[in-house]
């Protein structure tokens, strides 16, 4: 049987928040833990709306915290998947800031996260592939294996002779 495939559009997902007081840290900006706990719901929903499964967060890569939000912006959180595995699925969020009163925007943080799509009892199951069509999907989805290697070369769950796509960026034989 031939595996399924989706467009990167399919599962994309925008959600918008506004920084309110109990979201920020005593210099008045959004607290990174609140940023981060937003950004695992977002991508959370592209994954399963991706797999139609409910998916349990794996792991999540560095998240750079670029430029403060402050109390009253407003922050749209974009996620889609850049590509799937056998049950692991990996989603891009970029974050957005908005003063609206004076009308500036500013990119603040980016990251991938990845997720496991598991069946009721908690087990991984399969996954549909995804098919890339713009080269910026095309971009993120040849860089997905390079991250999945290195995330698993961290995690000590493979070898890091065995990261062949890595060791290719750095011309190693």
């Amino acid at each position: 049987m031939a595996k399924l495939k989706k467009h990167p559009k399919e599962s994309a997902v925008t959600m918008t928040e506004m920084v309110m007081p109990n979201d920020t840290n005593t210099l008045n900006n959004l607290m990174g833990g609140k940023l981060m706990h937003w950004m695992d719901i977002v991508s959370a929903i592209a994954a399963q709306k991706h797999s139609n499964r409910i998916v349990v967060t794996a792991s999540c890569d560095n998240i750079s915290f670029r430029k403060p939000i402050a109390l009253g912006n407003v922050v749209t959180l974009s996620a889609r998947v850049t590509r799937s595995f056998s049950s692991s699925i990996e989603v891009h969020i970029s974050v957005q800031a908005e003063d609206i009163p004076s009308g500036k925007k500013f990119e603040s943080n980016s990251a991938f996260f990845t997720f496991v799509a598991v069946d009721q009892s908690g087990r991984p199951i399969d996954v549909p592939e995804i098919e890339p069509e713009t080269n910026e999907e095309k971009e993120l989805y040849d860089g997905a294996l390079r991250r999945r290697q290195l995330r698993l070369v961290l995690a000590k769950r493979m070898k890091p002779e065995d990261a062949t796509e890595l060791k290719s960026i750095f011309n190693i034989k």
